[in-house]
């Protein structure tokens, strides 16, 4: 994906989302699925860090394949945007498969768990409508909807880290505040 069509997505705060956003560039990650132990691991790193990504001009955005009522009672400072049919996985390409679970994500899959019993995570709902063989994407769009640099998971924590975000908006090639040209 190239270029991304200009929408207003609805939060399951209410809140109405632009994407591409007018003013700052857009972390649109794809998740898995509301309670997911992989992904609350992930998403932890983007909150304890989420100062400094909105200091680098960044908004993010964050899908799961879940409803929107399993998703409000999160306490997220990120917009989160229920995609439950999945639609908006298959415009940007985002799939499912076995590999999901594969063996370089079993790290994560047993601390993501532990910390979940150990009441640290909500536990997910014991059935996921979409299943629980997710992959991760990201995506990094300017405010003129031009994707500067996207990643399609390998496993189910296979995504951008916060610090290969911010690499992507200082130093990677056409990014905004590089000066490259891409």
């Amino acid at each position: 994906m190239r270029q991304v069509t200009p929408r207003s997505l609805t939060a399951v705060s209410g809140e109405e989302v632009p994407v591409p956003d007018p003013e700052r560039l857009v972390h649109l990650q794809f998740r898995r699925f509301a309670g997911c132990p992989i992904c609350n691991l992930h998403l932890r790193s983007i909150v304890r860090r989420h100062d400094e990504i909105t200091a680098a001009g960044i908004r993010e955005v964050v899908f799961f394949h879940s409803p929107a009522g399993e998703l409000r009672s999160y306490d997220l400072p990120f917009a989160v945007i229920a995609d439950p049919g999945k639609g908006y996985y298959r415009e940007f390409g985002v799939e499912s498969g076995r590999r999901a679970l594969g063996p370089r994500a079993w790290g994560a899959i047993v601390r993501g768990s532990a910390l979940t019993l150990l009441g640290k995570y909500r536990p997910p709902a014991t059935r996921q409508e979409n299943g629980r063989l997710g992959l991760p994407a990201d995506f990094l769009i300017d405010p003129g909807g031009r994707v500067l640099a996207e990643k399609h998971g390998e496993h189910a924590y296979d995504q951008w880290s916060v610090d290969e975000l911010l690499a992507h908006v200082y130093s990677g090639p056409g990014c905004a505040r590089s000066g490259g040209k891409g």
